[in-house]
């Protein structure tokens, strides 16, 4: 299972990347592990500004459909346009080609009350 450092974690199991202003968004390795097969993201708050850890969309597997929540504050700018004929990309690189959004943060700061790679390997018992 990977864990890249260089990330931000949350205890719903998604994952930020910081580039200036911008926060990168998707889910884990041991999410789209626990989820299994996804077959469609549902993200219909681009354009919209939500606070941190409101509900963004949805990530929809074989078994079961789940929540996804915004780890900062900030205005959803774009969804990875990937997703919508290639879901898979998720299972198959959640840390690359299978980022879910993108979001011009309100307030950076959030990003410091995020885990780092060792508080989330924790969490997840690794």
């Amino acid at each position: 299972m990977n864990f890249p450092d260089n990330l931000r974690y949350t205890k719903d199991h998604e994952w930020v990347r910081v580039e200036g202003d911008i926060a990168i968004v998707g889910v884990t390795d041991f999410a789209q592990s626990e989820l299994g097969d996804i077959v469609y993201v549902d993200v219909n708050t681009i354009g919209k500004t939500l606070n941190k850890e409101e509900v963004f969309g949805t990530v929809e597997a074989v078994k079961t459909v789940s929540d996804l929540f915004l780890p900062v504050a900030g205005t959803l700018l774009e969804l990875n346009p990937d997703l919508n004929s290639n879901p898979e990309l998720v299972n198959q690189d959640p840390y690359g080609k299978g980022w879910m959004v993108k979001i011009k943060m309100s307030n950076a700061a959030d990003v410091n009350d995020l885990m780092d790679t060792v508080e989330y390997k924790s969490l997840v018992g690794h």
